[in-house]
């Protein structure tokens, strides 16, 4: 048995908060560049232009990415053989409130009253039991404006990959710039109505790029990224190409029906 002391999770959220939205990843930064490369719309190649400096400015200033920092969404991967030194629940909470004491609050206590939490707190945590004596925490940041355009559809037990790829296509155009595209789409499939979109939310912590583990999935990811990038929305609506940098999806048993 291993034990973990709630402070040093405290300690290493709080650091990952900062990171996250003062550092764009490598692969986002990467696919961004090659986009910018391939984009045939002089407006849609000049955002993409401003969003690597943006990104460069972000790094070297210590500023936030963005102006909203997000909603902290916690992945836990719990292994069977760790021991927490304290409550996990504060520690986690606690980090949060830390890593955002110099960035934007985003969160309300309630969604009619609208008061400000005044620390971005509660963060939304998702657990899971995993064998082994470790603890994996992944962190998202998710913007206000991408999660007001996700979607939920139910699909038939007989609908096949040309269907998942026109729903997929028509949320998006009907999305339009609102989500400040280039995006990053996170697809769930399967499931019941409540684990479909935490798959979604779940894929978008793959490396773009990588390739999905079953070829028909990463055959079916490529189709949907083509279809979405001839919408010509482009980037930040201004049309072109890049409407997308990648569809991810993540897959789930589901009910016959």
């Amino acid at each position: 048995m291993r034990s973990i002391a709630a402070e040093l999770i405290t300690a290493k959220i709080a650091a990952a908060i900062v990171d996250i939205n003062l550092h764009l990843p490598p692969d986002v930064e990467r696919t961004l560049r090659e986009a910018e490369q391939k984009e045939t719309s002089a407006a849609g190649r000049s955002v993409l232009q401003k969003l690597l400096q943006n990104a460069q400015i972000a790094r070297a200033d210590g500023l936030p990415l963005c102006q909203d920092t997000g909603t902290c969404v916690v992945f836990l991967e719990v292994g069977q053989e760790v021991r927490i030194s304290g409550n996990l629940n504060e520690a986690i909470q606690s980090g949060v409130a830390r890593g955002y004491q110099s960035l934007r609050k985003s969160i309300v206590r309630d969604p009619l009253d609208r008061v400000n939490t005044q620390d971005n707190t509660p963060a939304v945590i998702h657990t899971e039991i995993a064998a082994g004596d470790t603890l994996k925490i992944n962190l998202l940041a998710k913007g206000g404006g991408a999660e007001n355009k996700s979607a939920l559809y139910m699909l038939r037990p007989t609908a096949d990959k040309n269907e998942i790829v026109k729903k997929v296509v028509e949320i998006v155009q009907k999305a339009g710039s609102a989500p400040c595209p280039p995006l990053i789409l996170g697809i769930g499939l399967g499931g019941t109505f409540d684990t479909a979109p935490l798959l979604a939310k779940k894929a978008l912590l793959r490396e773009i790029g990588s390739a999905h583990p079953d070829q028909n999935y990463a055959a079916l990811e490529k189709e949907i990224l083509q279809e979405i990038n001839k919408l010509n929305i482009g980037p930040a609506g201004y049309g072109g190409i890049t409407t997308a940098l990648a569809a991810q999806i993540l897959t789930a048993p589901c009910h016959i029906a």
